[in-house]
C-alpha cells in the first residue's frame, strides 16, 4: 500500500473514530477507570481504539497504541514502519466535556513521524500532512462527517506564523502549566516585549504553532510517544522542529522507552 492510500486510510480511520467517540460523549456513563499510572480511561477511549486498530489492520503495518498491549522492544526495533496511536488524547478533556479532545494517528519510518492526521470530534476540524509528509492542511468537515475528495487544495494548506519580533504567543496546557514552563516563559520576557499564553488541551497545541496561531510550545511535562507523534509529523510538515530538552535534537520514535523527553516545538 503506498503512502497516498495509508494517508486515506488514517484519516478515514481518525473519523470513524471520532463519531464512535461521540457516541459515548453525551451519555451521562462515561465508563471511566483509572489505569495503573493515575490516568483516566473511559468507553470512549476503548471503542475508539478498536475503530482504528479494523481500519489501520487493512495496511499490514503494525501499530503501537496507548490502549493495546505494547509490544517488546526485541520485535518492535525490527520494524521499519509503524503506525503510532493515540485512541483519544485528551482523555481528562473528554471527561470535562470541553471539546478540546482529539484523534491522533501517525506513521512513523525509521523513528521518523513521517505522515501525522489529528482529528477533533466536537468541531470537526482535520489537520494533516501531505503523503510525502511535506506540507499540512486543516479541513472543516460536514455535520456528518463527511468531507469532500478533494480537500489536499491551497486554500486550506496551513502554514506557522513568521518569526516572532516583539510579541510571542506562546501555548500553554489547560492541564500541565508546571513550575518549569512558568520560568520558560518568563526568560521569554528578556527577548520580547510581550508575551502571551494560549491555553489549549490534547495535540491541539501542536496545532496551533504549524497553523500560525502561536509561535513556540514548551512541554516540560512527561508525554508518550502516542501524545506527539501525529502533532510532530504535522509540525514537521510545515518546517518546524520538535526539540528534545534531553538531546537538543528532534524526538525520535519506536525507542525502547516509549516516554518521550521534555520538548519545546519551534522554528
Amino acid at each position: 500500500m503506498d503512502n497516498e492510500k495509508m494517508l486515506k486510510k488514517a484519516i478515514e480511520a481518525s473519523i470513524a473514530a471520532g463519531k464512535a467517540i461521540l457516541g459515548i460523549y453525551d451519555k451521562p456513563d462515561l465508563g471511566i477507570e483509572v489505569k495503573n499510572d493515575d490516568s483516566p480511561l473511559t468507553l470512549a477511549d476503548i471503542a475508539s481504539n478498536d475503530v482504528i486498530s479494523k481500519y489501520l489492520k487493512e495496511t499490514a503495518i503494525p501499530i503501537i497504541s496507548e490502549e493495546n498491549k505494547q509490544v517488546d522492544f526485541s520485535i518492535r526495533q525490527q520494524w521499519n514502519r509503524c503506525w503510532i496511536v493515540d485512541p483519544l488524547d485528551g482523555t481528562k478533556e473528554f471527561i470535562k466535556r470541553n471539546g478540546e479532545f482529539t484523534v491522533n494517528i501517525a506513521l512513523v519510518s525509521k523513528g521518523i513521524p513521517t505522515i501525522g492526521v489529528i482529528y477533533v470530534p466536537v468541531s470537526r476540524e482535520l489537520y494533516f500532512t501531505s503523503s510525502e509528509g511535506n506540507k499540512a492542511y486543516k479541513a472543516s468537515l460536514k455535520d456528518d462527517h463527511s468531507y469532500e475528495e478533494d480537500f489536499f487544495s491551497d486554500a486550506n494548506e496551513i502554514s506557522p506564523s513568521p518569526n516572532a519580533d516583539k510579541k510571542i504567543k506562546v501555548v500553554g496546557s489547560r492541564s500541565h502549566m508546571n513550575e518549569e514552563t512558568v520560568n520558560f516563559v518568563e526568560g521569554l520576557k528578556n527577548n520580547f516585549n510581550e508575551v502571551e499564553i494560549v491555553s489549549k488541551g490534547s495535540s491541539l497545541k501542536f496545532c496551533l504553532v504549524a497553523e500560525g496561531k502561536a509561535d513556540i510550545y514548551p512541554r516540560f511535562a512527561p508525554t508518550m510517544e502516542w501524545d506527539t507523534a501525529a502533532g510532530h509529523a504535522i509540525c514537521r510538515a510545515v518546517g518546524l522542529k520538535v526539540i528534545s530538552k534531553e538531546t537538543n535534537e528532534e524526538l525520535k520514535y519506536n525507542k525502547k522507552n516509549l516516554l518521550n523527553s521534555y520538548f519545546v516545538v519551534k522554528q
